[in-house]
């Protein structure tokens, strides 16, 4: 562990790195600064340390200039004699704020939460976020591809060829944008559960069309609306007046 001692009491420094060294016999302190100006200095030319105890009132003024020229990633442990400084200590990465005359304990319990904070960090590791982001635009992208069955045969139909699913005697069937239909399986609850809501859109129990396949959208008695697409439905397209403002929403979130 590599730590930095500011302190501009050289006494106080002196009894601080022994106090370290009886705690954290392998620890390393690379440099022990006495100033604002010999801290800015140091953390602007070198890599940064594992840890920092920081005396507040140092000689030069107050150690949370430093924080103006330079910025420390690393947990700071404040030594001070002065209890008003706390809540400013908490903001510039404190852990620990002990009050001097301190103990070999309270140094001790510093080093102590300076381990459960690297433990916790170490078990809650940040996810992968390449991955992560890479899954949500899959389930956004919805599925590719579905497989049919006509004809005694298996097609692959691709999704960007439907043009809208809608419920043929009880049967969930693909209409696509060359006319073609083929039967599913699958409820259209299932379906729509496995497409991209950007894309495709339940109008009602029976339909659930493709964004690329709305023709035109008027309106209708009641404040319905009356969708058309580009090629021909079995049935009028209507959207009742509880789901015209979300119909509408979606049109325009592209």
């Amino acid at each position: 562990m590599r730590i930095v001692i500011i302190e501009d009491e050289i006494k106080a420094a002196k009894s601080l790195a022994a106090m370290i060294a009886a705690i954290r016999p392998t620890a390393n302190i690379v440099a022990s600064i006495q100033s604002v100006e010999s801290a800015v200095n140091f953390f602007s030319t070198n890599e940064q340390p594992d840890l920092v105890f920081m005396d507040i009132q140092l000689s030069d003024g107050l150690a949370f200039e430093i924080f103006e020229s330079v910025q420390l990633r690393c947990p700071i442990v404040f030594c001070t004699a002065f209890g008003e400084y706390a809540l400013d200590a908490i903001k510039a990465n404190g852990i620990d704020y002990i009050l001097k005359p301190f103990s070999k304990e309270e140094v001790q319990k510093a080093f102590e939460k300076v381990d459960n904070l690297k433990n916790f960090f170490q078990q809650n590791a940040q996810p992968d976020l390449s991955g992560l982001l890479a899954k949500i635009g899959a389930a956004n992208k919805g599925k590719e591809s579905f497989l049919v069955f006509k004809d005694n045969k298996y097609i692959t139909v691709q999704t960007e060829q439907i043009a809208f699913f809608h419920i043929r005697y009880d049967t969930t069937t693909i209409m696509t944008f060359q006319g073609q239909s083929y039967p599913l399986t699958q409820s259209m609850e299932t379906v729509q559960e496995q497409l991209s809501p950007r894309q495709f859109y339940r109008l009602n129990r029976q339909y659930l069309v493709n964004f690329k396949a709305i023709k035109e959208v008027e309106h209708y008695s009641a404040r319905k609306l009356f969708v058309k697409l580009v090629l021909p439905t079995p049935d009028e397209l209507l959207i009742g007046k509880e789901k015209t403002t979300a119909f509408l929403e979606w049109l325009g979130d592209r």
